[in-house]
């Protein structure tokens, strides 16, 4: 008798997704110090909005429109596993 290995079987975690209205309500309080970034998971983006002013004001207007792929980005990779 030879006893096969059985196949690993993947192990699923629910993984909670961010939500745009919530990025977009920290985006609105705390843009300016990198809040929005800080709850994506963007800790490295997060400090150098809180050093420099939101890249002086610059990278907050450019989150304006850019916030919803920046989430589905990071709700992607959750949901992958890659982070």
């Amino acid at each position: 008798m030879s006893q096969g290995t059985a196949a690993p079987q993947p192990v699923l975690v629910q993984v909670r997704q961010k939500s745009v209205g919530v990025a977009y309500l920290f985006w609105l309080l705390l843009g300016f110090f990198g809040g929005h970034q800080f709850y994506l998971g963007k800790t490295g983006r997060g400090l150098l909005y809180l050093f420099t002013g939101g890249l002086l004001f610059v990278g907050v207007v450019i989150d304006l429109f850019t916030l919803p792929s920046q989430v589905r980005q990071v709700n992607t990779q959750l949901a992958v596993g890659i982070r």
